[in-house]
């Protein structure tokens, strides 16, 4: 069956990545650390919503060319893709650790990308569910950052729907600063 199929079955979509490396406040207090977790409204369980479906035990002796899979997979996407933002989280101002999935890029840099919370979402894995993708842009490009770059993004995250090759995303965040992940606090960095 579908390594991703399975992979969202047993709830990839809520995959933590990079959600609980800082917590807290920043040393500034209008800035924040955002969790990917808010992001997900309280009891939006795609996992739930689709168990059922998934507990045809002949499933993963089924080829991904089977219609029966073609279908879930189908509804799955359609599911994750109209995934419902959190709209407590509209207007947060602060920072989120992500991975870089770069839409926009030239000589001057990256000038607009996607956010996301794991290793290989949109790029060897499907992407995961729009609540799940922040779409990032900038006034001036940022140097330096390539696919799955781990990074720091800091601004105000707006419920905003967006449609790009690499998948949905139900946020975006247009950034003041772009910084290198890094496990400590990211007010050290320049």
């Amino acid at each position: 069956m579908s390594t991703w199929l399975l992979a969202g079955a047993l709830g990839l979509a809520l995959m933590p990545g990079l959600a609980a490396a800082q917590g807290g406040k920043s040393a500034s207090s209008a800035e924040r650390h955002i969790a990917w977790q808010e992001l997900v409204p309280p009891g939006w369980n795609p996992t739930e919503i689709l168990k059922e479906k998934f507990n045809d035990p002949q499933l993963p002796m089924l080829s991904d060319d089977n219609p029966k899979v073609q279908a879930l997979m189908d509804e799955m996407r359609k599911l994750w893709d109209t995934a419902p933002v959190n709209p407590a989280m509209d207007g947060v101002r602060g920072r989120i650790p992500g991975y870089v999935v770069p839409l926009e890029d030239g000589r001057a840099g990256l000038k607009s990308f996607l956010l996301v919370p794991y290793y290989g979402a949109c790029i060897h894995t499907p992407p995961p569910p729009a609540n799940q993708i922040i779409h990032i842009t900038l006034d001036k490009p940022v140097k330096g950052y390539q696919t799955m770059d781990t990074v720091w993004v800091h601004g105000t995250l707006r419920t905003e729907r967006a449609q790009s090759e690499m998948g949905a995303s139900a946020y975006r965040i247009h950034a003041t600063r772009v910084t290198p992940y890094e496990r400590r606090t990211p007010e050290a960095a320049p």
